[in-house]
């Protein structure tokens, strides 16, 4: 009899992680209602009034520069810590005994900082968190919602002011389904409703995330600039990469002018475009016209997409 009642234990059991998922990943909760969700964000953030302490955690859509770059944009006093990987997702960050693809290549700078201890450290005022592409793979095999939810939680057990943000990216250039397609489906459909609104379902993330749109950014600003039959420099989208999906120095610079605005709540409007690169080498200059288009760009974009916790001064 007690061989059954296990036999019937058991059975419930796989029937229960089977309704929840893997049985590694626990329940994934329904996203939180588009009205809550909205609601969230009808308060912007205030500026940040001093320069910001900033840890990056992802991959090579981060990168080396872009941190660099975005410290120069900043007051002198702007600091940041990283850890990187090649295509490396939330999860693998995270768990101890999964190895962090190129862990070692993209961490041998001055500014890497093991994530846990960083967090745990309290020193932060802001933690950026990106998840891999393809999106819906990570989505699919890597919980995306759920090491979000554990990230988010692992900043503000460190440091409960700290800011949270997640950075939106984007797909290959030759995506088959359309690279502008993708960028202006993906928001709403995955990093929204499948990782950011679930996240936030969790009763235990009581406070917003917030958003840096990199890819809508790249979206709006590749519109414009094959609108006008190229702008400076840029004559194309493929101006802005160097090979399908890592930037350039181009791309690098107007992410790096998309997260100050997100961060810092100010306009990039007038900031310098002839900056430097990790390695110190100067970054190529995309000139005045081209960056006072970037500049402009990304204002528009963060102040009419409220996730982003900015809004028009």
């Amino acid at each position: 009899m007690l061989q059954k009642f296990k036999r019937k234990s058991s059975a419930l059991a796989l029937l229960f992680l089977s309704a929840c998922g893997l049985a590694t990943r626990g329940c994934v909760p329904a996203p939180l209602d588009q009205g809550a969700f909205e609601a969230l964000y009808e308060t912007p953030l205030a500026s940040a009034e001093a320069p910001l302490r900033v840890y990056h955690l992802g991959h090579s859509l981060v990168g080396r520069d872009m941190p660099v770059m975005l410290a120069q944009l900043a007051e002198d006093g702007h600091s940041f810590n990283s850890q990187l990987g090649w295509g490396a997702n939330l999860r693998e960050h995270w768990e101890p005994d999964i190895p962090v693809k190129g862990f070692e290549q993209e961490n041998t700078h001055a500014q890497f900082r093991d994530p846990h201890e960083a967090l745990a450290s309290g020193e932060y005022d802001v933690v950026v968190l990106t998840e891999t592409v393809e999106i819906r793979d990570s989505i699919k095999y890597q919980d995306s919602q759920e090491y979000l939810r554990k990230w988010a939680r692992a900043a503000r057990d460190g440091n409960p002011e700290a800011r949270v943000y997640l950075y939106e990216t984007w797909h290959n250039l030759d995506d088959e389904e359309g690279w502008l397609a993708r960028l202006d489906r993906d928001l709403g459909l995955y990093w929204e409703g499948e990782i950011l609104r679930r996240t936030l379902a969790h009763d235990d993330v009581t406070r917003p995330i917030y958003v840096i749109p990199g890819g809508q950014v790249m979206a709006a600003f590749v519109r414009q600039v094959e609108a006008a039959g190229g702008i400076g420099p840029i004559q194309s989208r493929n101006d802005l990469f160097k090979d399908q999906i890592h930037f350039n120095d181009y791309g690098a610079y107007l992410m790096a002018l998309t997260h100050y605005a997100v961060l810092y709540g100010r306009s990039p409007a007038g900031l310098a475009h002839a900056l430097d690169k990790a390695n110190g080498t100067p970054a190529a200059d995309p000139g005045p016209e081209a960056a006072r288009a970037m500049q402009e760009t990304v204002w528009q974009v963060v102040t009419a997409y409220s996730p982003s916790g900015v809004a028009e001064d």
